[in-house]
C-alpha cells in the first residue's frame, strides 16, 4: 500500500510559478512510476506529467509541455511538479498518482493522493 500526500498548492498570478510536491509512504518508491493529473471544475481529469521510477523517462501533456517539469527524489520519497508561466486555464485540483512498474500517460495508476488546489488569477 502506498499513501500519497500532495502539498504546495495555492494562489498565484498568471505568469508566475509554483512547485507542488507529493510525498509517498513505503520503502519501494523507486519501483513506482509517478504521475500528475489535474481536474478543473466541470471538466474531465487530464494527464499532466509522468516520470519513471528511476527518473530517466518523463512525459508531458501537450498543454503543459515546455512550462512544467516533473522530477523526483527517491531518497526523499517525493515527486515534484515545477509549474512556470502559469495561465488561468491551469487552475485545477492537481493529483499525484503511483503505480508499480512502467510509466504511463494513461490514468491506470493504483494509488492516488487527495489533491492540491492550484488557482491562477488573471
Amino acid at each position: 500500500q502506498v499513501q500519497l500526500v500532495e502539498s504546495g498548492g495555492g494562489l498565484v498570478q498568471a505568469g508566475g510559478s509554483l512547485r507542488i510536491s507529493c510525498a509517498a509512504s513505503g520503502r519501494t518508491f523507486s519501483s513506482h512510476a509517478m504521475g500528475w493529473f489535474r481536474q478543473a471544475p466541470g471538466k474531465e481529469r487530464e494527464f499532466v506529467a509522468a516520470i519513471s521510477g528511476s527518473g530517466s523517462i518523463t512525459y508531458y501533456g501537450d498543454s503543459v509541455k515546455g512550462r512544467f517539469t516533473i522530477s523526483r527524489d527517491n531518497a526523499k520519497n517525493t515527486v515534484y511538479l515545477q509549474m512556470n508561466s502559469l495561465k488561468p486555464e491551469d487552475t485545477a485540483v492537481y493529483y499525484c498518482a503511483a503505480r508499480r512498474g512502467t510509466v504511463t500517460t494513461s490514468d491506470l495508476y493504483s494509488y492516488w493522493g487527495q489533491g492540491a488546489q492550484v488557482t491562477v488569477s488573471s
